[in-house]
């Protein structure tokens, strides 16, 4: 089973492209849900980050945007959060690994924004990074619910460069050209990979 690392700057469409993949039938493991699992209700990070700040807990479910006030306050708190949330991470997603194989999948997606920044690329057989250019992706970051040019830019911050990313990558699929050219390339990419 070929492990694919599918990664790509805030705007860039890679939620979009991983949707394709699994269209071809490649089950994906969304590390950004596997961290909103976490901190739903019920959630194994719940518990810990109410000791450390109880009052970001509504609902008995952690308030991301609270949270990330606390973060923005102090950077150190993001180090501490990542310590024990990233392992989290990587349990489920050893076990998604696992059930996959099992169920005889050819190809998983490993869709990991962070996938550099983490070391997460030394985990999987191929890294494809999901890009377009400032500009497209820009629109579509401003685009969204409450977003701000101040927190586009610690977003960005917090990302490495996306042409340090291209530098890196086994493959690049390009979402400037729309849906049709973009789902062309995701089908280019697997079928080399599984040649492989």
């Amino acid at each position: 089973m070929k492990i694919i690392g599918l990664t790509g700057s805030i705007g860039m469409g890679k939620t979009t492209t991983a949707n394709m993949f699994k269209d071809l039938g490649c089950p994906v493991f969304d590390a950004d849900a596997a961290v909103h699992k976490l901190y739903s209700k019920g959630g194994k990070a719940v518990a810990l980050i109410k000791t450390v700040f109880p009052d970001v807990i509504i609902n008995d479910a952690i308030d991301r945007k609270k949270l990330g006030e606390h973060i923005k306050a102090d950077p150190l708190n993001l180090k501490v959060l990542e310590s024990f949330i990233h392992p989290w991470v990587g349990q489920m997603r050893a076990e998604f690994s696992k059930q996959a194989k099992s169920d005889g999948a050819k190809a998983v997606i490993f869709d990991v924004p962070l996938l550099f920044e983490t070391e997460g690329h030394k985990n999987v057989d191929n890294v494809v990074v999901v890009s377009a250019s400032a500009s497209v992706q820009k629109a579509r970051v401003m685009a969204r619910e409450g977003m701000t040019e101040d927190i586009f830019e610690m977003l960005l911050s917090r990302q490495m460069p996306d042409k340090d990313k291209r530098a890196r990558a086994d493959f690049i699929i390009s979402t400037d050209e729309g849906l049709e050219k973009t789902r062309e390339q995701v089908q280019s990419v697997l079928t080399q990979i599984l040649a492989t």
